[in-house]
């Protein structure tokens, strides 16, 4: 728990920041619609759906879309008589739309489809082929239950007579034109119900398999030294063109026990990728301090100041000195430091930039033998926090010290004035719990989900109570 010092300390450095962190879900997935036309276009090729295409019965169709109309069905015989076999011989699945609905919590994914169909008949030695285009349409929504958790569903898929385009690729003689122009004429009505039966369901199947390829690469375990940090779905939400997953997250111990949680249900939506960016993941403050907890736990350090940094050892003398100079006479070759952090460094984003305040406890002792220090010291100190990427993992580095606060503990050679001790402190702590601290941060956290969503490279910037990844831009 942490003490009145660091309380003040942080009281200053955060200002409004945790109450506004606090309203949002611990983490937020953020996928614009760029990663979600990727990776629906990739499920798509996945499950064949261009070989759907090609098998689509175009012949059948137009007979049973005929046979319901009297009137048309001898016109078909008639038609069909001049046909050997007919197909879809070409199919390709054009770039995907994904657009916001005009409903809240909906989006519209438009799949343009181009394919050209060949028919054989005894009238010409060629195949007769004509181009046909069309678009699939289907909406993405949140579906809500009774009985388990919202989660996202594509439903009401169709195509549309209005979307339809036949055109002849090659003009032949009037008969074979006049051949070609009927079936055209049959396939309109025909065509949009034949797509919708054989294409929506591996249109379904392949949105199914994009959202759970999203969840499981949110919820993969992410190692962290030691212990493991693990995401979890909160609920998804749609705003504007992107899919949210708001996140809860638990951090686990080197036995695999849950040591917290983070679970706020009570999410609201955070603003959308910035600049456009393909996604991004926005991981709440309270969070980046429980893994930084964990990566730099409470401790206490020992060191043999003249061994270690003999010139502050030196400075540190003459700075007691000024105060008991018999005191001073009794440092010997073993001066030895006690260091104990009193609290883990707690980090503060704010705007583009971000601070770690810590408090620690300093004793002296005249030799490594002593047992009684000369004195002991409660310092609230902060430093410059520097977020970053390497090689997929968040790195953390500590830098610039400040000492915010001194205060006199305990004193075996007279009450004094801490503050003429600053420099000096300042540069022990620079140069002795900085170290420490930035090698138990140098293993980083692994964050393969850039590279997951088909991003070599990524960034980390600091928002205000929160830290957000996003792609590098090339």
């Amino acid at each position: 728990m942490a003490g009145p010092w660091i309380i003040t300390l942080l009281c200053g450095l955060l200002g409004a920041t945790l109450v506004q962190a606090n309203g949002y879900p611990p983490a937020v997935l953020n996928l614009g619609p760029e990663v979600i036309q990727k990776h629906l276009t990739q499920a798509l090729k996945d499950h064949d759906a261009t070989a759907i295409l090609q098998e689509l019965p175009l012949l059948r169709a137009m007979q049973d879309k005929s046979g319901s109309i009297p009137i048309l069905d001898s016109f078909v015989h008639t038609v069909l008589r001049y046909i050997i076999w007919m197909k879809v011989t070409s199919a390709n699945i054009l770039q995907l739309d994904v657009q916001p609905s005009t409903y809240d919590q909906e989006l519209v994914v438009r799949i343009p489809l181009d394919m050209v169909a060949g028919l054989n008949t005894p009238l010409i030695k060629t195949i007769v082929e004509f181009q046909m285009s069309t678009e699939v349409q289907a909406l993405i929504r949140v579906e809500r239950s009774k009985s388990g958790p919202a989660h996202l569903n594509l439903s009401d898929c169709s195509s549309n007579e209005s979307t339809l385009r036949l055109s002849l690729l090659h003009k032949l003689s009037f008969v074979v034109n006049s051949l070609a122009k009927n079936v055209m004429n049959l396939l309109v009505p025909a065509l949009p119900q034949i797509v919708k039966n054989h294409l929506c369901p591996v249109i379904q199947q392949a949105f199914d398999d994009m959202y759970e390829d999203f969840l499981r690469l949110t919820t993969a375990p992410i190692a962290l030294s030691p212990g493991a940090l693990e995401f979890g779905l909160l609920s998804p939400a749609i705003q504007d063109s992107n899919i949210l997953l708001n996140l809860k997250a638990k951090l686990l111990d080197s036995q695999a026990r849950v040591t917290n949680w983070f679970n706020n249900s009570a999410a609201s939506l955070m603003e959308t990728t910035p600049d456009g960016a393909p996604f991004s993941l926005t991981v709440r403050q309270d969070l980046v301090n429980a893994v930084v907890t964990t990566l730099v736990p409470k401790e206490e350090l020992v060191i043999l100041l003249r061994f270690v940094i003999p010139d502050v050892a030196r400075q540190l003398q003459m700075d007691i000195k000024e105060i008991n100079a018999e005191a001073a006479n009794k440092l010997g070759p073993t001066q030895m430091l006690k260091i104990f952090t009193h609290s883990t460094p707690h980090i503060v984003l704010n705007e583009g930039s971000a601070r770690a305040a810590q408090s620690v406890v300093l004793e002296v002792f005249p030799t490594n033998t002593d047992v009684r220090p000369f004195f002991s010291l409660g310092i609230e100190a902060s430093y410059e926090a520097q977020f970053f990427t390497e090689d997929n993992r968040l790195m953390l580095n500590f830098n610039n010290v400040s000492i915010e606060r001194i205060k006199l503990m305990i004193s075996d050679i007279k009450l004094f004035d801490p503050e003429v001790l600053k420099d000096t402190l300042t540069k022990i702590l620079e140069y002795t719990l900085l170290p420490n601290e930035n090698g138990k941060l140098r293993t980083g956290v692994p964050m393969s989900m850039s590279k997951a969503l088909g991003y070599e490279k990524a960034m980390w910037s600091v928002t205000k109570g929160a830290l957000k990844l996003t792609p590098a831009s090339s």
